[in-house]
């Protein structure tokens, strides 16, 4: 399913014709890496659209039965898609990093696009509410907040 290139994070450009917008992927300080704007993203603008021609439907069966590097892959960046229960969606393109956040900069409550609920400056994190389209989201500890494994350091 992910033959080629699955770690490649710092890619640049645009994410196809899923992410609409340019963007890059860098260093984010709400977790790990994150999806950043590459360009001015003006309010109500639409900066995500679903094609299934990139955003791979991944059905339960699947990801219960692939290896567990994949499995870990899966829970990592893809989500339960909104109106197909049953379904994962994964996203080929930087939409995969896009963080969570409580008070994002987009609104992805509709079912198949995401669009700027305000100004997004270049450089600026594109954030979203993960609990728009997935009703089950905890939030996953950071490595701050991950248990110990009870060593010392």
């Amino acid at each position: 399913m992910t033959s080629g290139g699955v770690g490649a994070v710092a890619t640049t450009g645009y994410g196809g014709a899923m992410l609409l917008v340019k963007t890059y992927v860098g260093p984010s300080a709400v977790e790990g890496v994150g999806v950043f704007a590459a360009e001015p993203v003006a309010p109500g603008a639409v900066i995500w659209r679903f094609d299934p021609r990139f955003d791979l439907l991944i059905s339960e069966a699947v990801y219960r039965g692939a290896d567990p590097v994949l499995q870990a892959l899966l829970e990592r960046h893809a989500y339960p898609s909104p109106g197909r229960p049953g379904l994962l969606v994964f996203e080929a393109d930087n939409g995969r990093f896009m963080n969570h956040a409580d008070d994002p900069n987009t609104d992805f409550s509709g079912d198949s696009c995401g669009v700027a609920s305000r100004a997004i400056a270049v450089g600026e994190e594109i954030t979203c509410n993960y609990r728009e389209f997935h009703e089950d989201f905890e939030l996953l500890p950071g490595p701050a907040e991950a248990p110990s494994d009870g060593g010392d350091d």
